[in-house]
């Protein structure tokens, strides 16, 4: 599931504090989630028009609303949604119940990694089918738009069911000499063609009906009804007539060499196929998987820090660089497999129908070649390693953005881990594959702690009252290999192997030390600082911290640390000790992704926070969306009414600030308002 989806999430549940467990667990898990909850008819109607859930959790335990209330209310909104049974065990009667009365399936809320697991699955069977209609609807357009523009095309068009004619464009008639599409019934597409050819088209035109593997192109004699023949280049695509599968015929004279035509698809560069003509070859490989064809795959191809290659023989000479790379390339395809350039130094491969290990075999070929080959760069002559990322192609990934972003994030894993590297996107070696990087990462990420190979940056958190001084979040980067990695690649490695402690205190040191030199200079600053889940429980944690504070002498409320409300729900007790032990320090707490809770500022009686950071799912698209304005002001008013300031992350356009200004929101931070910059 996609991890900027957020899932909204209607709760007909009796308890409050059980619902909010749920969230957290959703949220902690990198699920983002906007909640409401109802227990009667009149909360439950109010709440679909509000929120247009996503999925619907009902607890059978209920007793002030029943499933069958439930369901008509839903049903009577007209949207689509997935209703889930919220039950305590696992009960037989119980669940039939819930699925004769429409639920898609049960979550047990003893069982987290399993109430996740169906409430992912059910959100991406939603978004499925919501997607299939938005698809009908779009291909009942097309094909309408189709029709209406096939009689005015100059191309001569005939659609072919079992080899006769059940439609033919105004072209077609006027190419084979005919009146009207009248003469054409009952006359079989094989009298078009000029008996020299025959054999051929008809040997072709078997194969598309049997769906087996044929050219999209032919050239042949055809004939015109006065018996006259001319050239002709033939082009066939699968196609439906009034719902009926059939197949589209285009004919077209032949004015031009066929080798002129042939080279309008290449790269003039690489005398590869271009962009347009790859990409057109993925999607073919995409189709042939989704008929059940096995054993192909994608490969993606880079020559290894090309831009520092480019940077030292010249931009110039790197064309013909690159063509010496892809003739590598091209020496090792085979009579089916197709090559060719997607992207300015990336180069694309769909290999035919091989076994895993002979396409490893043909990679590891391709890689040898590369790295024993010296390249002639004008009067230069340097050698080049290749990192390969790829995608087996199957059944399950037969889509071609699909397979096209598997691709691409196997290539740059296989950068990231140090350059003429492999990796192969393979569900079934996944489980491998993932302990390899895991314990690459590691290795690097404890050298990083050792050697200062982590990088801090940060971002200005603007004020919009006013407030004196600057304010800024600190972000953490690690050194790699190929650059700078962000936390997403290396934390969750860190959190598994108890490294997230460590980790934090460097971070602290080196945020404390730059306050201190900043003060010296007359700088008045104020760094946010993220606390890991495992820093909050750490006792050593705050007499450390104590020591630093006073040994940089910073004035109060310099240093805030902060985290996610749903990470502070699950670990409310040690929060509500930590934050009061550091705020007699001097220390200043806040909440991220706050308002993302059934009753968020109930968190606020345990946990003292004085800072608010709004959840950022209220800031997609918000000038667009009249309900996140008015929620995002809800919890501004009510934040100035305890004394509490708000912040607004990831904003995103000038349209926002000004609305977020409205609604009374103190500070505002995004890449719109500022890029991250390196702290000096």
């Amino acid at each position: 599931m996609k991890k900027d989806y957020v899932i909204k999430i209607l709760f007909v549940e009796s308890s409050l504090e059980e619902a909010e467990q749920i969230i957290s667990l959703l949220r902690n898990t990198g699920i983002a989630v906007r909640p409401a909850r109802a227990t009667h008819v009149e909360q439950l109607q109010a709440a679909v028009n509000e929120l247009e859930p996503d999925v619907v959790m009902f607890d059978p335990a209920v007793t002030t609303i029943t499933l069958d209330e439930t369901v008509r209310v839903l049903d009577a909104y007209g949207r689509d949604y997935s209703l889930l049974g919220l039950v305590h065990s696992i009960d037989n009667q119980i669940v039939a119940d819930l699925f004769v009365h429409g639920a898609r399936g049960v979550a047990a809320r003893s069982q987290p990694k399993q109430l996740i697991a169906v409430v992912q699955r059910e959100f991406e069977s939603l978004q499925t089918r919501r997607q299939v209609r938005r698809l009908e609807t779009a291909l009942r357009e097309s094909e309408r738009r189709c029709d209406a523009l096939l009689d005015s095309s100059t191309d001569a068009i005939a659609y072919v069911h079992e080899g006769m004619h059940v439609r033919a464009n105004h072209a077609y008639l006027e190419t084979f000499g005919y009146d009207d599409f009248d003469d054409l019934l009952g006359l079989p597409v094989l009298d078009m063609i000029d008996s020299s050819s025959s054999d051929e088209f008809k040997t072709l035109l078997k194969g598309h009906a049997r769906q087996e593997k044929q050219p999209s192109q032919l050239a042949l004699r055809a004939r015109r009804a006065d018996g006259s023949a001319f050239d002709a280049t033939v082009e066939f695509a699968p196609a439906t007539f009034e719902g009926e599968p059939c197949l589209q015929i285009v004919f077209r004279r032949q004015l031009v060499d066929p080798a002129v035509l042939e080279q309008l698809h290449r790269d003039p560069v690489t005398g590869l196929f271009n962009r347009a003509r790859m990409l057109t070859s993925v999607d073919d490989a995409v189709t042939a998987a989704a008929k059940g064809k096995k054993g192909q795959a994608l490969l993606l191809i880079e020559p290894d820090n090309w831009a520092s290659i480019v940077a030292g023989i010249g931009l110039g000479k790197a064309d013909e660089l690159l063509s010496g790379f892809a003739d590598r390339i091209r020496m090792l395809l085979g009579s089916e497999d197709v090559a060719g350039m997607l992207a300015e130094h990336t180069l694309g491969v769909v290999l035919d129908s091989r076994s895993d290990e002979a396409i490893r075999e043909w990679i590891s070929k391709l890689q040898h070649s590369v790295s024993n080959e010296i390249f002639d760069a004008g009067t230069r002559s340097i050698t080049v390693t290749a990192s390969i990322g790829g995608s087996l192609v199957g059944e399950k990934n037969a889509n071609t953005e699909l397979l096209l972003n598997q691709a691409s994030q196997a290539l740059r894993t296989a950068q990231s881990l140090g350059g003429s590297k492999v990796e192969l996107h393979d569900p079934a070696a996944r489980e491998k594959a993932d302990e390899e990087r895991d314990r690459y990462w590691l290795d690097l990420l404890q050298k990083a702690l050792t050697q200062n190979d982590l990088v801090l940056y940060h971002q200005q958190t603007i004020s919009l009252q006013d407030a004196e001084g600057d304010y800024s979040e600190i972000l953490l980067r690690m050194n790699g290999p190929q650059g700078e990695v962000l936390p997403g690649f290396f934390m969750p490695i860190a959190e598994k192997h108890n490294l997230t402690s460590a980790i934090d205190r460097w971070v602290l040191d080196r945020a404390i030390s730059t306050l201190q030199a900043r003060e010296s200079q007359g700088q008045q600053t104020t760094f946010f600082i993220k606390l890991t889940a495992a820093s909050l429980q750490d006792e050593s944690l705050l007499p450390w911290l104590e020591g630093r504070l006073k040994q940089a002498a910073l004035k109060r409320g310099q240093l805030v640390l902060e985290m996610t409300e749903s990470k502070v729900m699950t670990l409310l007790r040690p929060a509500q000790e930590f934050v009061k032990a550091w705020k007699k320090l001097g220390g200043r707490f806040a909440l991220e992704q706050f308002g993302s809770g059934l009753n968020s500022f109930q968190m606020l009686n345990h946990v003292d926070a004085d800072y608010l950071k709004i959840d950022r799912s209220y800031m997609a698209d918000l000038p667009q969306h009249p309900e996140s304005q008015k929620k995002v002001a809800e919890i501004c008013q009510q934040a100035r009414e305890l004394k509490r300031q708000t912040i607004a992350e990831w904003v995103e356009d000038a349209t926002s600030t000004s609305l977020l200004f409205a609604c009374g929101v103190d500070f505002v931070q995004g890449n719109f308002l500022q890029q991250p910059m390196r702290l000096e």
